[in-house]
């Protein structure tokens, strides 16, 4: 990293129409569109695009290789009314695509004081990640979506168009919603919702098979998923069932010891 000075902005790839504090650390290849804001505690990483009339704002790291289009709005200080100026953060990792008029806020004190964003990840235009959120790696929000804060995202979790995550909510690793969504409670990994009101609709066997997950694998997914579903069974006594099944299984294990940890009861 290093700090550049107004002499040398002007020979780098920062377009002459953007305003860059002279205190922000920019990587020497990152490249800032005309009429883009960029304030003094940015720090954004090497091969990282920032597009024209984008602000990025307060305590925001930036990793490497990431895409941010035209009129969104990174790191600005949480819609929460209890928000007094703290300093709090966000960071945001490597080859993330941040479409337009997509919105990240920072975090707050009554959580970490951070908005956690991992790598690989697809915000599609005018997506919402609202204050203390952590989203892992490989996930897609698809148009329109948001979520509200302290959500967390598993890793190569779906959010159709439109869906709506209430705050405190978690939602599972290779979990999927379809459009419109509207999500109030925990939802375990590898299951689909959708529907008026939201509710469970199978496993998104699609989405491990394309990333690797063995027939097998998703052969037990949709077994534990009948215990937890189709069995008339108490949360308790499914997540049992499910353990003992589990075997050397990562990812039924993973299942169990999500629902283990709800916060908010599952949708069911």
């Amino acid at each position: 990293m290093q700090i550049l000075c107004a002499r040398q902005w002007q020979v780098s790839l920062i377009d002459s129409k953007a305003i860059v504090d002279i205190k922000a650390e920019i990587a020497d290849d990152v490249s800032i569109g005309p009429f883009s804001v960029i304030g003094s505690e940015v720090k954004i990483d090497s091969g990282t695009i920032v597009g024209p009339h984008v602000v990025i704002n307060g305590a925001t790291a930036i990793g490497k290789d990431n895409h941010i289009y035209q009129f969104s709005s990174i790191g600005e200080c949480p819609q929460d009314k209890k928000y007094a100026d703290e300093e709090t953060h966000l960071e945001i990792g490597d080859r993330n695509i941040i479409r337009e008029f997509t919105s990240i806020h920072r975090g707050t004190l009554q959580d970490h004081g951070l908005t956690l964003i991992g790598s690989d990840n697809l915000l599609m235009a005018y997506t919402h990640v609202a204050h203390d959120c952590i989203i892992g790696d490989h996930v897609i929000m698809a148009n329109g979506a948001s979520i509200a804060g302290h959500v967390h995202l598993g890793d190569h979790a779906i959010l159709g168009g439109f869906t709506l995550v209430h705050q405190f909510t978690q939602i599972g690793a290779y979990s999927f919603s379809a459009m419109g969504s509207a999500i109030t409670k925990d939802i375990p990994p590898f299951v689909m919702v959708g529907g008026r009101p939201t509710s469970p609709h199978g496993i998104n066997s699609v989405g491990m098979e394309r990333n690797g997950i063995s027939p097998e694998v998703v052969r037990q997914i949709r077994k534990a998923y009948k215990i937890l579903y189709k069995n008339n069974l108490r949360l308790d006594d499914a997540v049992e069932e499910m353990e003992e099944m589990a075997g050397e299984s990562k990812e039924l294990s993973d299942m169990v010891s999500f629902l283990r940890n709800v916060t908010r009861g599952i949708l069911r």
